[in-house]
């Protein structure tokens, strides 16, 4: 079953999609004119030329891709980023060259992959204690390293 998304694609390129059935995101593509140049450890917001009305309840996660990251060191520096159910603008992709060597970006080269996931929303309860577990407030590696 599939949630349906509104999409306004306004890029010279077709709409994101899953490249596998059993793919959780789909790419990205940098919707640009020109090839941008990013210099060692600097960072761009890259146009998509996608905007989207998610249904209430559902957050677009925007991820690094791993080929992409591993290959030339183009990663996300807020990731995952979310976009939330009420932003209508256009996707921008927050970017970050971690090359110590300066990385092209292609017009319609694959930046980036959005997962939609489906969130909870919350109603704090204000108590005096929480219930005890093995873990307790053991954090940082209180697990063991094996």
């Amino acid at each position: 079953m599939s949630t349906l998304v509104k999409i306004i694609n306004k890029s010279d390129y077709n709409l994101p999609e899953y490249a596998t059935p059993a793919s959780a995101g789909m790419d990205l593509r940098a919707n640009l004119k020109e090839i941008k140049t990013l210099a060692a450890f600097e960072r761009a917001i890259i146009p998509t030329g996608i905007f989207i009305e998610l249904p209430d309840g559902f957050e677009a996660q925007i991820r690094p891709r791993s080929g992409t990251a591993f290959k030339k060191g183009l990663s996300i520096p807020n990731a995952p980023g979310t976009i939330d159910a009420d932003y209508r603008g256009e996707i921008g992709i927050i970017v970050i060259n971690l090359n110590p060597e300066p990385i092209q970006i292609e017009p319609g080269e694959r930046i980036a992959q959005m997962v939609i996931a489906r969130y909870e929303k919350i109603t704090w309860e204000s108590v005096e204690t929480l219930t005890d577990t093995d873990r307790s407030s053991g954090g940082f590696g209180s697990t063991g390293n094996k």
